[in-house]
């Protein structure tokens, strides 16, 4: 209850972060900046980025096996939602870098035993429901599209998506609301996560400052959404083994990225 208590009297309200303009150098130079935070501690991201391609890979299994191919692509790719979720650890070991801290992989998530760690889980949570609407919104479109029957085979579901009007509504139809999940997932993730790490805030103070930032800066952190989009399309390409790089640089980067966000008092 002391520590309770002691989080409830020292935590800052959104009036006490101030959000920057930033420029798309600030991009690049995040991502320079995230890339070597990996060069100090290769070990660690690669460790940490396994978690992605396993879980990638073991839910392309299930959906095989269950014949819910029309759902593989979304459940993969909304992976994406949850990602800041689980990059928390990178997060903190740009923060402890920042300060000289140990880089020892294991003091990164020391988070879970500070007054942090239950806004940080709440976030998660927020994250999590954020995916399985996602995930609910694909099955849908794709039961108004084609009906409740599952495709027979994997040619079979090609050939809907690739050779009928159908397919082509599918495909315009859930990238829009793709892009929309996405862009709420970045709103409150971006600055949420790495803010509930550095200082002591709630989940709708962070959640409100993240949006914020986002929206004071629209155009550059929409070229941030497509620069991470991009960047794991190409990892996911080089059969999930470079995602063992891009994911470790995206969250170090994305604490980098907080860091010029915004400013708290």
């Amino acid at each position: 209850m002391a520590q309770e208590s002691s989080f409830r009297d020292i935590q800052i309200s959104s009036k006490d972060i101030e959000v920057r303009k930033i420029g798309l150098q600030d991009l690049w130079q995040s991502l320079r900046e995230g890339y070597d935070d990996f060069n100090a501690k290769p070990s660690f991201g690669v460790f940490l980025a396994i978690i992605y391609p396993m879980a990638a890979l073991l839910v392309t299994l299930f959906l095989l096996s269950d014949k819910l191919l029309y759902l593989a692509f979304p459940m993969i790719a909304g992976l994406t939602l949850i990602g800041p979720a689980i990059s928390v650890a990178l997060f903190d070991m740009s923060r402890r870098r920042e300060l000289g801290l140990d880089l020892d992989w294991r003091s990164a998530f020391d988070f879970v035993h500070s007054a942090s760690f239950a806004p940080i889980m709440a976030l998660s949570v927020v994250m999590a429901v954020l995916y399985i609407a996602w995930v609910y919104m694909a099955q849908f479109l794709y039961f108004d599209l084609f009906g409740a029957a599952p495709p027979a085979s994997m040619s079979d579901f090609i050939n809907y998506i690739v050779t009928t009007r159908r397919g082509a509504g599918l495909i315009f139809y859930g990238n829009a609301l793709g892009f929309l999940f996405a862009f709420a997932a970045l709103s409150i993730s971006v600055v949420g996560f790495p803010l509930l790490l550095d200082k002591p805030a709630t989940t709708i103070t962070a959640i409100s400052v993240s949006a914020r930032a986002v929206m004071s800066n629209i155009f550059v952190m929409s070229v941030w959404g497509v620069v991470v989009v991009g960047l794991l399309a190409v990892g996911a390409l080089l059969l999930f083994v470079g995602l063992a790089v891009v994911l470790p640089v995206l969250g170090h980067a994305t604490w980098h990225l907080y860091r010029k966000l915004v400013l708290t008092s």
